[in-house]
């Protein structure tokens, strides 16, 4: 169970990085940033089933730590403006960042699942992710806004 539920995540992982590399291709708007974090936050259901319910501790370690991460995440996140569009500016360490979270995560999934329950450590993973990617999102969400904004204040000559 945890070999394949390992490979499932490492395709899905690689699927959304290739997803965010064309993503980077058309021009980003306020929409594209704050749905997917949207559509992530139906997994939550997934508490409804014991196995996947964490403890209270085990909620403040997973979303720590997704914290942390994000902070790799909004510092590789950086938008320019070009063509009249406001284009998020590819960074090689990006992909470099998003491999390595990922290589890191399957190693301590698999040193943590000596410890912890399948379905604990799946919802951890879950809340760790969450606990990324919503700071990450915010992040590029007010960087959005303020070119936005600097976009329509500065007069075309």
């Amino acid at each position: 169970m945890l070999i394949l539920s390992t490979i499932l995540a490492t395709m899905m992982a690689i699927f959304a990085i290739f997803i965010r590399i064309k993503a980077a291709e058309k021009p980003a708007t306020a929409r594209k940033i704050i749905l997917p974090p949207l559509f992530m936050s139906t997994g939550s259901l997934m508490f409804l089933f014991p196995m996947f319910r964490v403890t209270p501790l085990e909620i403040i370690e997973a979303i720590s730590v997704g914290m942390i991460f994000s902070i790799l995440l909004i510092k590789t996140s950086q938008f320019e403006v070009k063509e009249n569009g406001i284009y998020l500016k590819r960074s090689k360490a990006f992909i470099f960042i998003l491999f390595g979270l990922l290589i890191l995560r399957i190693i301590l999934k698999f040193f943590l699942s000596n410890t912890i329950d399948i379905g604990e450590l799946g919802g951890m993973f879950y809340l760790l992710a969450l606990g990324m990617i919503i700071p990450w999102r915010i992040s590029m969400y007010i960087s959005f806004k303020r070119l936005q904004n600097e976009i329509v204040q500065t007069p075309v000559i």
